[in-house]
């Protein structure tokens, strides 16, 4: 494992550190996403002189380099997700047990043709994230709401 993490950090000419290690780990070993407070507790183990600026600095680098994700959530906190998946897809995001899914398609191309013919625009980039309850979470609430 620590040689994919190597050749993740050396393909954006990051040192492969320890720390980095261990965050890319930490955020492997989960299912769902984590916030920097998270990651720095669980570092914190390991790494007692680690401190709040450094996970923060080092999760915006990954996340610039696109090795991980950056969650948006609805109470405006920052989140994260480090994802395999190295196609381009979008992410179903449970808001409730955290849980993050893959959704393999993409309706960037019609998105891009509204844009063009709707505003004369033109899309450089573009981020879709879908945020609910995965089937778990809404068999213990009992039913799915309309909301």
């Amino acid at each position: 494992m620590e040689l994919y993490f190597h050749s993740l950090l050396k393909g954006l000419n990051l040192k492969t550190t320890p720390r980095r290690i261990a965050l890319l780990e930490i955020l492997d070993d989960e299912q769902g996403y984590l916030s920097p407070e998270d990651v720095w507790m669980r570092m914190k183990r390991k790494f007692r002189s680690l401190g709040l600026p450094t996970v923060y600095r080092n999760l915006e680098e990954l996340h610039e380099g696109n090795i991980i994700s950056r969650v948006i959530h609805p109470d405006r906190k920052l989140y994260y997700y480090f994802c395999r998946n190295e196609e381009h897809h979008h992410h179903f995001v449970c808001v409730s047990c955290r849980r993050v899914e893959d959704l393999n398609f993409c309706a960037g191309r019609e998105m891009e043709k509204l844009v063009v013919e709707g505003i004369r625009g033109r899309v450089l980039s573009h981020i879709l994230q879908i945020n609910g309850l995965c089937s778990e979470c809404v068999l213990k609430e009992g039913a799915v709401s309309d909301e």
